[in-house]
């Protein structure tokens, strides 16, 4: 590699590296424990029970509460505010019904109930006030919106294109060295850049798929409201310059659901957008089907019937790029393996973290050192350190 190769791709990964890690180095912290979400929930939350164990709230046996009865509860609860969404727990009778003032109210102004469909009980609400709400707050947005996760991805972006610097510059320095060399017996520099060389290239693979997936999950505003724009609006294109249905006319639920479920038999029900939000149109009840297998579960159909008159308008799969945010969810959060892989993800974080931390301190020690000596240190293939 020549000498102005090698000096452009470090001044990359340097400035890449400066940029992004104070910001990495935060979402590491809060992303630890947003790994194990659900297990610390159940340690600090009281679980409810329900009536009907083992019997999905989405599913159509006996003795489940109609899903219209349901939403009278929710709404009786909060007079003068409308449905938004009602989601479904197909492992057990949980159901959640979100309310809100406006069909387009801020996620801050909505409110989720919970409740038992198999005895109509409401069982609790969602607290968005505890230190794992706040955790995730900071690590999805900074408390920013919309400009907070665009500004996260764009970190996220260059934390990718620092990882690739990385690794183009990994193979000239190491050209002398064997793999995994720790020159322990050098200066606390040169002990801290080949542990930062090691774990980085150890975890390699494991950062570049989380900081992919961090920049599409970034971006999952823009992606459904190009979906809305594009898809759902050929979908409802017979519908174009009708007024919006106003809740007081929205139609049964129950029969809403028995049309999509006559369209997309074998797969179950995960959540009803009602119309005026992101999910669906201004006339529609949008159901959203899952698979039945680990991997297409994450994968949607989307059903759409005519909130008034109950009637079934069209159905399509997701398109790819709302599947690849679907995918990308909980592959970023590690939630496809249990806990084994979630203790792995845990150990990556922390690999990580030594990582950015290293580079920090590096980069600090590199300042006296200069670009030029730098880069013949590269160039040597790592038998040069300066500023011991």
């Amino acid at each position: 590699m020549q000498r102005s190769t090698i000096k452009t791709w470090f001044l990359i990964h340097k400035w890449t590296s400066i940029v992004c890690t104070a910001f990495l180095l935060m979402l590491c912290v809060t992303g630890l424990p947003l790994i194990f979400h659900h297990e610390i929930d159940e340690l600090t939350e009281d679980a409810p029970q329900f009536g009907m164990p083992g019997v999905g709230s989405s599913g159509e046996a006996p003795g489940l509460r109609p899903l219209d009865e349901m939403l009278a509860k929710a709404l009786a609860a909060r007079p003068g505010e409308v449905p938004v969404f009602m989601a479904f727990d197909n492992d057990q009778p949980s159901m959640t019904i979100t309310t809100a003032p406006r069909p387009d109210s801020p996620a801050e102004d909505m409110t989720i109930q919970l409740f038992d469909r198999s005895t109509g009980a409401k069982t609790g609400a969602v607290d968005e006030s505890g230190v794992m709400h706040f955790i995730l707050q900071l690590h999805t947005d900074m408390f920013l919106g919309l400009p907070g996760m665009l500004f996260l991805g764009l970190m996220g972006l260059f934390f990718v294109i620092a990882i690739v610097s990385g690794v183009v510059l990994y193979a000239p320095f190491m050209r002398k060295l064997d793999f995994g060399t720790l020159r322990t017996t050098r200066s606390r520099r040169v002990k801290w850049l080949d542990y930062h060389n090691l774990l980085g290239i150890v975890a390699l693979a494991w950062m570049t798929v989380v900081g992919a997936t961090g920049v599409i999950n970034a971006l999952a505003a823009p992606i459904f409201q190009y979906w809305q724009r594009t898809e759902l609006a050929d979908m409802t294109k017979t519908y174009a310059g009708k007024g919006a249905v106003p809740p007081a006319r929205y139609g049964s639920i129950d029969k809403a659901m028995a049309a999509a479920r006559a369209e997309i038999p074998g797969n179950n029900p995960q959540f009803i957008a009602f119309p005026g939000g992101a999910f669906s149109s201004q006339h529609h009840y949008a159901v959203f089907f899952q698979g039945d297998t680990p991997l297409t579960e994450r994968l949607l159909t989307s059903a759409l019937i005519d909130a008034e008159t109950g009637e079934f308008t069209d159905a399509r799969p997701m398109p790819w790029y709302v599947k690849a945010l679907a995918l990308s969810q909980p592959l970023h959060f590690g939630d496809y393996g249990g806990l084994p892989l979630k203790i792995l993800w845990a150990i990556l974080t922390l690999f990580t973290t030594i990582v950015l931390g290293s580079g920090l301190y590096l980069w600090l020690g590199k300042r006296r050192a200069g670009t030029d000596a730098l880069v013949r240190e590269v160039e040597s293939g790592g038998r040069i350190v300066p500023a011991e």
